[in-house]
């Protein structure tokens, strides 16, 4: 890569880190603000009582040094942070308690256990294990967005370097600049902030997707395996790798010839996305060895005598009413309103992508916009990538190819006038680069999870459950980046974001419902 790209993308890169930085500090000062001014709904957050197990004694009563900073920490803890807290500090004591799964809490041990242990003394365990919370999903939090920025432009890249590519490239390092700053200001910014798993899951997710594209298969399925001990959607990761290995076979078989290397392409796709739902699994056998085994029929749980015991969805079905249109009630009509932007913003980001690449959306991306079969290696997850000392030339050949087809089309214009009628191969240099092919597996991702909070989940949710989906902020960015219309509805999810980042540190801060 030549210094004069990568300059400005270190630039950029430091201006998403200041971002990211900033909207901590701003989320930071506003739960001051909204704590100083508002009285808390519910003030049972200071409560410890003692550790049911004996195997995790409570800490030793210190002389805590400055009580009332502990105690201000303490009152911090709300909502879901109660329970991780509780975990990091006792182990799963209770059923419910395994909805929670032990990537955050054992963070925070380490954290609290280490680099945060002489604070015990100065501000008491309970409050050192809330700090240890808010250091480690902040810190990951920036960390997530420096992954999405690079994300956004490993994708890119990669077009640029294949010499059939047709996109447009003028706006590229905007469209992931704003991308990424959005998401450093996303409407469930509130969660990224709180002793919440979002933070962790979008590290590791977007960081997964970063190494997945630039060639890295199997760092990406260990980053993709610990999404799913921080958010059980973390398993869904998998999905990328399928689309790797169906992508990577096709090549093998019909473009290649070569059947063998299908077949183990098909195992090595097969055993990486084993690996990716092993931890989620081993929690499940985990949770299953802690309540069932060891008991009789009689003393068992329901869910210990299903031929699957799936304590996960148990719990959720069973301490939080999440089922298929259990939450279709009346009196929800209001968290439908609250989640109704985010799921807006999703299906518009879908359909836009459907009906920007029709031929590339439904046949999963083996067939080009002009609906011929796609060229050999055009999956930037494919299995020989293009080699270093190659890129400059392919970068070379379509620069001039792009620029032979742009000179085509301005002497087509000036024989025929205003009436011209461009060929589907110039319409497409029009198209906005991020869509691609891999685009297909995140649009299918982010259209899956849509489903499930709508359908299934409390729909509430939705906005911090989709909030890492990167579908999300490039059709954002593109809005911001086009003119006219387009533009007016970037400003408004702009608007949007800022209204629930106001809007949910007041309210979550003060343990009063929000998503």
């Amino acid at each position: 890569m030549s210094k004069t790209l990568e300059s400005p993308r270190n630039h950029q890169t430091l201006q998403i880190i200041k971002s990211a930085i900033t909207s901590r500090l701003l989320l930071l000062s506003l739960i001051l603000l909204w704590r100083t001014l508002i009285d808390p709904y519910d003030t049972s957050s200071p409560l410890d009582p003692n550790c049911l197990s004996t195997d995790h004694q409570q800490q030793e009563r210190h002389v805590i040094q400055f009580p009332r900073i502990g105690s201000a920490i303490e009152d911090s803890i709300v909502w879901d942070g109660v329970y991780f807290v509780r975990i990091a500090q006792c182990g799963y004591e209770y059923e419910q308690t395994y909805a929670f799964l032990p990537l955050l809490p054992a963070c925070v041990v380490l954290l609290s256990r280490t680099v945060l242990v002489p604070l015990v003394s100065v501000i008491g365990h309970r409050a050192v294990l809330a700090l240890a919370g808010y250091l480690v999903n902040n810190v990951a939090f920036v960390l997530a967005a420096v992954y999405f920025y690079r994300f956004c432009n490993g994708i890119w890249e990669w077009i640029l370097s294949l010499e059939y590519s047709v996109f447009d490239n003028r706006h590229d390092p905007e469209a992931a600049f704003q991308a990424s700053i959005l998401f450093c200001f996303n409407p469930a910014s509130i969660f990224y902030s709180s002793i919440y798993t979002e933070s962790l899951y979008a590290l590791l997710s977007l960081g997964g997707l970063y190494y997945l594209i630039s060639g890295a298969s199997n760092v990406a399925v260990l980053w993709f395996a610990l999404s799913g001990c921080a958010r059980s959607n973390g398993v869904l990761n998998a999905g990328y790798l399928c689309f790797q290995t169906m992508h990577q076979a096709y090549d093998a078989v019909f473009l290649q010839k070569r059947a063998h290397l299908a077949v183990k392409v098909l195992i090595v796709g097969a055993l990486r996305c084993i690996c990716i739902f092993i931890p989620f699994i081993a929690y499940q056998a985990y949770g299953y060895y802690n309540i069932c085994h060891g008991h009789s029929l009689d003393e068992m749980r329901p869910w210990c005598k299903a031929k699957i015991p799936l304590l996960y969805s148990y719990i959720q079905s069973h301490y939080w009413g999440v089922g298929f249109l259990r939450y279709f009630q009346l009196k929800q009509l209001p968290n439908f309103l609250l989640a109704s932007p985010i799921l807006s913003l999703a299906v518009c980001s879908v359909l836009h992508y459907m009906r920007s690449q029709p031929e590339i959306f439904f046949s999963l991306g083996f067939r080009a916009s002009n609906g011929e079969k796609r060229p050999p290696a055009a999956s930037p997850l494919s299995l020989d990538r293009v080699p270093e000392s190659d890129s400059s030339h392919l970068k070379e050949k379509s620069s001039a190819k792009m620029q032979d087809k742009y000179t085509v089309r301005q002497r087509k214009q000036r024989i025929k006038g205003d009436n011209y009628v461009l060929l589907d191969e110039y319409d497409s240099l029009e198209k906005p680069r991020y869509l691609s092919t891999f685009i297909v597996p995140c649009t299918l991702h982010l259209l899956f999870m849509a489903a499930t909070a709508f359908f299934v989940m409390h729909v509430q949710v939705s906005t911090r459950f989709l909030s890492a989906s990167p579908p999300l902020y490039w059709f954002a960015s593109h809005l911001l980046i086009s003119r006219g219309t387009g533009k007016r509805w970037g400003y408004m999810i702009w608007t949007y974001s800022t209204a629930y980042i106001l809007l949910g540190s007041l309210l979550f801060s003060n343990f009063y419902p929000f998503t």
